[in-house]
């Protein structure tokens, strides 16, 4: 099975979450299949760029970003972050390599825009193209590709792109199996409690209902585009909790939230005609 990996920055905190879900993805891989593994950062990256006297500003939940904040992201996202999760994997027992948008052109983007305005959000862009082809020969020499949140514009540029906006974009764009989304939560929460199984219309209703925000609007959004991309399936797990990775990549129970695809009205007829 193809499956893009996303990890959430909070579970890049703690080195035990990092060598627990290291030696997941090591299993994982060892079992054949073809992994491609994104991580987010961003509470660290925030914390970074505060100890460099930077503030952070959002619109519409994207980071505004101008050069020297675009600068401390390479540093960050390619840099500490990347390398500190492929060499846990590696050492977990199964070769990693940290890669970034530069590295062989292998995520390509363009700026974003919002409201028309262009250039408002700074070196901020959305994942273009991706070099499979590279991806594959790793995948053929049993490595498992790391990649950092960026990608490389027509302008030699290096633009910070969203996590899980990337993950679902990169799924689409590998014919990934699978996207599973690691985080610091259960899953998607209806009050307390898990949902276990969420379609289309309902991510539509828990966002008019408020009854999602922040960064879980954007991981749905991004799970509806995965979908709508040809992506069988999207999980959303709490990554801290033990084995919850193997869990998530297995057929069976999904310890978190299973994101599927909106079935047509044609699709349920012809079910029913079959059965």
């Amino acid at each position: 099975m193809r499956m893009v990996i996303k990890i959430a920055g909070a579970l890049l905190e703690r080195d035990e979450d990092v060598q627990t879900l290291a030696r997941q993805i090591t299993e994982l891989a060892r079992a054949g299949h073809e992994l491609l593994v994104i991580h987010g950062g961003g509470k660290i990256f925030t914390a970074t760029l505060a100890r460099m006297g930077i503030t952070s500003r959002f619109i519409n939940g994207l980071r505004v970003t101008d050069r020297e904040t675009r600068d401390a992201a390479v540093m960050v996202f390619a840099g500490l972050l990347n390398k500190k999760l492929a060499g846990a994997i590696s050492l977990a027992g199964q070769p990693a390599v940290g890669i970034s948008a530069a590295d062989a052109a292998c995520f390509l983007a363009e700026p974003m825009q919002v409201e028309d305005c262009k250039g408002s959000l700074g070196f901020v862009g959305y994942l273009t193209e991706v070099n499979v082809d590279f991806l594959r020969s790793l995948w053929r020499e049993g490595i498992v590709p790391v990649a950092s949140c960026l990608g490389l514009g027509a302008d030699g540029e290096l633009y910070n792109i969203n996590a899980d906006h990337m993950a679902a974009a990169a799924a689409e764009f590998i014919r990934a199996d699978r996207l599973i989304f690691l985080t610091d939560v259960a899953g998607v929460l209806d009050g307390d409690k898990v949902v276990s199984a969420l379609r289309g219309t309902d991510i539509e209703d828990l966002i008019r209902k408020n009854k999602v925000s922040g960064g879980m609007i954007l991981k749905l959004e991004a799970a509806k585009r995965a979908l709508a991309g040809g992506v069988a399936e999207v999980r959303i797990v709490g990554g801290s909790k033990p084995r919850a990775l193997l869990a998530a990549a297995s057929a069976g129970r999904c310890p978190g939230t299973r994101v599927l695809p909106v079935v047509r009205a044609s699709a349920k007829a012809a079910h029913g005609a079959a059965q």
